[in-house]
C-alpha cells in the first residue's frame, strides 16, 4: 500500500490511455483482497452472529497460514506470466480464481471454507505481481511520468484498502458474515470485466512470454528454493504434529514449526550463494540477509492488522456512543456502520454502559444452547425443549425463506436456522475457557428458520436472545442503566479500525517524502540503510505504544480508547514508508541480474514467514497479559533494530558499491 515518490509536473495528466483502467482493475481486486483481512479472523472465532465459533487459538493460526501463502504465490505468479502466460491473461486467471474463492466462501458451508481461502492465495499470486508490471510497461524507459503514473496506481489499492473495512461492516451488518464475501466476488468480477472492456488497450502493457538469457532457470528455482522449502517445511510439520507432545503445540503450533524449518534450507541457500558468488557480487548478496530479516519483522508487526490488533479493538476498545474516537463518531452518524452490543461486549465494559433491557434476553438456555442461538444453528431437540420454556408473552416465529416482512426482517439477525442434527465440538481457548463450535452435519439442510419473539406494553413486538441464567445475572449485578425494550446500545464494528492503514499511508506519504527531502538539501548523509533501521525502530516504538494501552486497560480488565488503536497505526504506517519500499527496492539493485529471480524468492519467503508469525503472535496474545504481549513484538523490533545497526557500514558500503 506504499506509493512511489513523484516527479515534479502534473501528477493526473500526461498518462497512458490505459493507466486509469489500471487503477480500477487494481482497486477493486484490492477492495476484495483487504476484505479477507478485515473479516477472516472475526468470522471464524464470532460466536454471536453466525460465525464459525473457532477458538481463537485456531482462527489465529489459519489467518496466519492464509497471509503466508497468499504473499508468497505472488512470486510463483509472477515466473508464470513472464515465462507462459503474458501478463493480462495471468491478471484475469486470478481475478476469475479470486472470485470464485469468495463465492465459495459466501456459501457458508464447511468444506468451501479452505478451498475458498486456498482459490483466494492462487487468485492473487496470478493478479497482484502482473498489475504491477503492466504499469510499469505501459512507460518508455525514462519516461519522467512513470513515478507519477505508480502514485495514482497505488492511489487505487488504498482506495481499496480503505473502503474494504467499511464494505464488510455494512453488509454483516445489513444481512449476515457471508454477504460481505459475495460483495468481494461482485467486486472481482467488475475488475475482471473492466480488463476484458480494456483488453486491446492494454496490449502495450503486456509481455510475450518467455525466458531471457540471464533469468535464473525455473527447474533451478523449484530446485534450489522451492522444493527444499515445502519438503523440510511438510516434515517439520508432520513432526510437530504426530511426534511432539500436546503440551510443546499448545502455543507454537505444528505449522509454526513447519514454517522456521521449511525456512531453515532457504537461509542455508543464500548463505552459500554469497559464498560461491564472485569478490565483484558477493558484498550484494551478503545484504539481502538482514534485508530479509528486517521485512520480515517488519510484515510480522504490520499485519497483526488481522490478528492481535482485531482482537483488541473487538474486546479491549471501547466502541460505543460517547467516545472521543473518529471510528465511533462515524459509525454514531452513520448507523449502517454499527452493529448491536450483545452479552459478549459487556465483559470488560464500565458500569455506566447502558445494558439491553432485560426483557430483550431470555435466560432459559444452556450454555450449548446460547452457542447454537449464535451460531445461528440449532438441532430440532433444543429447539423444542426451548420452545416448552418460553415464558409468557413470547412466541417462537417461523421466518419464510422467500419474503420477510418489513417486521420480519427486523427479527431476522436474531433467528437460527433448525436442523435434524447439529454437530457440538467441545475445546478450550488459550485462557483455558470452554469453546464450543456448532455444525450442521454434511448434506443436511435446514428445516426452518425462527427467531424468539417477545409482545411488550402496547403490542410492541421484538426478538429476544438466548443467555444463560448465570450470564443474565452478572450482567445485570449492582441494577446497571437499561436501554428502552427492543433495542440494543450501538457500537462500531471492529473491522474499522483497520482503516486507518490506509488512511495514514496518504496522510503521511507527503510527510515523509518531505522530510527525506529537506534532509537532502542540507547535504545530511541519511542512506537507505538509514531509512530502513529508522522503520525498524519507530515498529518497535508502535508496540510499545500498545504496551502502554494495555497498562492503562489494567492487562484488559477495561475497555480504552479506539484513539489508541488510531495511534499505532499511525506510527507503524510512519515506519512502513520509511521501510518498506526501501527494503524491496534494494533487493533487485543489490543483487546480480542471474540472481534476481532467486533473491526476490527469497524476500517473498522471508515476507510469507513474516505473516505466518502474524498469527502465532495473535495466538500468543491469548496467553499473555496485553502489557507483557505488547513487549515480544516491540522487542523483536528492536532486535533486529540492533542488528542492523551493527552491520550499518557493511550495508552503506554495498549500497553505494551498486549505486542503489
Amino acid at each position: 500500500m506504499i506509493p512511489t515518490t513523484p516527479n515534479q509536473g502534473s501528477m493526473f495528466t500526461g498518462h497512458p490511455q490505459g493507466l486509469y483502467r489500471l487503477f480500477f482493475i487494481e482497486m477493486w481486486e484490492r477492495l476484495g483482497f483487504y476484505t479477507i483481512v478485515n473479516i477472516l479472523l472475526l468470522y471464524a472465532t464470532d460466536t454471536e452472529r453466525g460465525g464459525l465459533g473457532w477458538p481463537k487459538d485456531l482462527g489465529n493460526e489459519v489467518y496466519g497460514i492464509y497471509l503466508a501463502f497468499v504473499y508468497f504465490t505472488p512470486y510463483l505468479g509472477g515466473l508464470i506470466a513472464d515465462r507462459f502466460l503474458g501478463y493480462r491473461r495471468s491478471v484475469l486467471i486470478g481475478g476469475l480464481v479470486f472470485a470464485t474463492g469468495f463465492f465459495l466462501l459466501g456459501t457458508g458451508l464447511a468444506w468451501t471454507f479452505p478451498v475458498g481461502l486456498a482459490l483466494l492465495c492462487i487468485g492473487n499470486g496470478f493478479f497482484k505481481p502482473n498489475i504491477s508490471a503492466m504499469v510499469g510497461n505501459l512507460y518508455v524507459k525514462g519516461d519522467p511520468k512513470r513515478d507519477s503514473g505508480f502514485n495514482i496506481f497505488y492511489m487505487g489499492i488504498n482506495i481499496g484498502a480503505f473502503a474494504a473495512s467499511f464494505l464488510v461492516a455494512f453488509t454483516r451488518n445489513q444481512w449476515v458474515w457471508e454477504a460481505a464475501f459475495i460483495a468481494a466476488g461482485v467486486g472481482l468480477l467488475l475488475s475482471c470485466v473492466i480488463l476484458l472492456v480494456s483488453w486491446k488497450v492494454l496490449e502495450r502493457a503486456d509481455r510475450v512470454p518467455g525466458t531471457n538469457p540471464e533469468d535464473t532457470p525455473f527447474s533451478e528455482i523449484m530446485k534450489t528454493i522451492l522444493a527444499p522449502a515445502f519438503l523440510f517445511g511438510f516434515l517439520g510439520w508432520w513432526f510437530a504434529a504426530y511426534v511432539l507432545p500436546g503440551s510443546v503445540t499448545k502455543i507454537v503450533k505444528a505449522t509454526d514449526i513447519g514454517f522456521l524449518i521449511g525456512s531453515i534450507p532457504i537461509l542455508l541457500f543464500f548463505v552459500r550463494l554469497s559464498r560461491k558468488a564472485t569478490e565483484e557480487e558477493k558484498p550484494g548478496l551478503r545484504a539481502l540477509l538482514p534485508l530479509y530479516l528486517a521485512g520480515g519483522t517488519f510484515f510480522m508487526v504490520l499485519h497483526l492488522n488481522g490478528s492481535a490488533m482485531t482482537t483488541w479493538a473487538e474486546e479491549n476498545t471501547a466502541r460505543h456512543r460517547g467516545q472521543a474516537d473518529p471510528i465511533v463518531a462515524f459509525a454514531d452518524a452513520v448507523p449502517v456502520f454499527a452493529g448491536s452490543a450483545y452479552a459478549g461486549y459487556y465483559g470488560n465494559a464500565s458500569a455506566d454502559v447502558p445494558r439491553p433491557h432485560r426483557s430483550n434476553l431470555l435466560p432459559i438456555a444452556t450454555d450449548v444452547q446460547t452457542k447454537m442461538f449464535g451460531q445461528k444453528r440449532m438441532d430440532e431437540a433444543s429447539f423444542v425443549e426451548l420452545r416448552g420454556k418460553l415464558p409468557a408473552g413470547v412466541t417462537a416465529e417461523t421466518l419464510s425463506s422467500e419474503k420477510l416482512t418489513d417486521e420480519q426482517k427486523s427479527w431476522k439477525a436474531f433467528s437460527f436456522e433448525v436442523f435434524p442434527r447439529v454437530t457440538v465440538e467441545e475445546s478450550t481457548d488459550s485462557h483455558g475457557m470452554p469453546v464450543t463450535t456448532v455444525k450442521a452435519e454434511p448434506g443436511t439442510k435446514a428445516t426452518q428458520r425462527v427467531a424468539f419473539v417477545r409482545t411488550g406494553e402496547g403490542g410492541q413486538r421484538y426478538p429476544t436472545s438466548l443467555i444463560t441464567q448465570a450470564r443474565f445475572d452478572t450482567l445485570y449485578a449492582g441494577n446497571p442503566t437499561e436501554l428502552a425494550p427492543g433495542t440494543y446500545l450501538r457500537t462500531a464494528n471492529p473491522e474499522l479500525y483497520q482503516s486507518w492503514n490506509a488512511f495514514f499511508v496518504v496522510v503521511l506519504t507527503p510527510v515523509v517524502m518531505l522530510f527525506f527531502a529537506r534532509l537532502l538539501r542540507r547535504g545530511s548523509d541519511f542512506s537507505t540503510a538509514r531509512k530502513i533501521l529508522v522503520g525498524m525502530l519507530i515498529t518497535g516504538f508502535a508496540a510499545v505504544f500498545m504496551a502502554v494501552a494495555g497498562v492503562l486497560s489494567d492487562n484488559g480488565a477495561v475497555k480504552v480508547s479506539g484513539l489508541w488503536l488510531m495511534g499505532f497505526y499511525a506510527i507503524v504506517t510512519f515506519g512502513e514508508l520509511c521501510l518498506s519500499p526501501m527494503a524491496l527496492s534494494l533487493v533487485t539493485k543489490l543483487s546480480p541480474k542471474r540472481f534476481v529471480g532467486l533473491t526476490m524468492g527469497g524476500w517473498f519467503f522471508a515476507t510469507a514467514v513474516g505473516n505466518k508469525f502474524s498469527g502465532f503472535l495473535g495466538v500468543l496474545q491469548g496467553h499473555m497479559s496485553p502489557a507483557a504481549f505488547w513487549l515480544v513484538p516491540a522487542g523483536a523490533a528492536f532486535a533486529v533494530s540492533v542488528l542492523i545497526f551493527v552491520v550499518l557500514p557493511k550495508l552503506d558500503t554495498a549500497i553505494k558499491k551498486y549505486g542503489a
